[in-house]
């Protein structure tokens, strides 16, 4: 047992010198509006290893959702108004999965999914706010815990096991991700490694974009789910370990800088 938690701590702390480096990276989320107000940069040597998949899409996503985002601000729209009908795609996607009209649930998560790119790029061209960034994070963990909820609701003799699973392996991926980011905005900590963000963004191996792949892949087999969330439950728990081990490294030495 002592060799298992020694070998995945070594591995962890692997990762956090990839994932806490590297050049910095355009933003594209809707956090990203606080990020005008962030506190001291303070960042690790550089690294070009990218191996969370979020950082290979931005050179690919980020150009059209500007182009968007150029055309939404010519009408009028704010970035929180863009967020909102993010929010309003999600509630539509969960209750669309709860009546079983999965192609409906389907197209809707996608649609949440592009507002809550596109609500990023309105704000870089508008100007970042607090209450944006705020915004962004709270709605993206209520669209995370209604897939899960409404597909439990939908079949709970199939689903509510395993959609108890996920929903706590996002409580322990948030929670990693979340302690860390009041513990880096006290030491004045900030990354662009993934774009600019209203709070610390540490990287982990599930994030946006394997959410986005896990809900999507749900909906096309929604028969699959209980297996969908049992392999994405671990995915997330082997994330949040890797992330508490990583930051343990990190506050346990003063020197290192994330």
């Amino acid at each position: 047992m002592g060799n298992i938690v020694h070998n995945l701590e070594r591995s962890s702390n692997s990762l956090a010198a990839i994932y806490w480096s590297g050049p910095p990276a355009r933003s594209s989320r809707g956090s990203d509006r606080a990020a005008a107000t962030a506190p001291l940069q303070a960042r690790a040597p550089q690294r070009t290893t990218a191996p969370v998949f979020d950082s290979r899409l931005r050179p690919l996503i980020d150009p059209p959702l500007d182009r968007i985002a150029a055309h939404v601000a010519r009408g009028g729209l704010s970035a929180n108004a863009v967020t909102y009908l993010g929010l309003v795609f999600g509630a539509i996607a969960a209750g669309a999965i709860v009546a079983g009209a999965f192609a409906l649930a389907l197209a809707a998560v996608a649609l949440n999914r592009l507002a809550d790119g596109v609500d990023g790029a309105v704000a870089r061209r508008n100007g970042p706010t607090d209450l944006g960034g705020y915004y962004d994070i709270v709605f993206d963990f209520l669209f995370y815990g209604a897939v899960p909820l409404a597909f439990a609701v939908h079949d709970p003799a199939a689903n509510a096991l395993p959609a108890a699973i996920l929903l706590a392996s996002f409580y322990a991926n948030g929670a990693a991700f979340l302690a860390f980011a009041a513990v880096a905005a006290r030491r004045g900590l900030s990354t662009r490694r993934q774009g600019l963000k209203s709070i610390y963004y540490l990287a982990g191996l599930a994030e946006g974009a394997e959410t986005i792949a896990a809900f999507m892949l749900m909906c096309l087999l929604p028969e699959a789910f209980p297996v969908i969330a049992g392999a994405f439950a671990a995915l997330c728990f082997v994330s949040a370990t890797a992330r508490i081990l990583s930051v343990r490294s990190v506050l346990n030495n003063p020197g290192e800088t994330p």
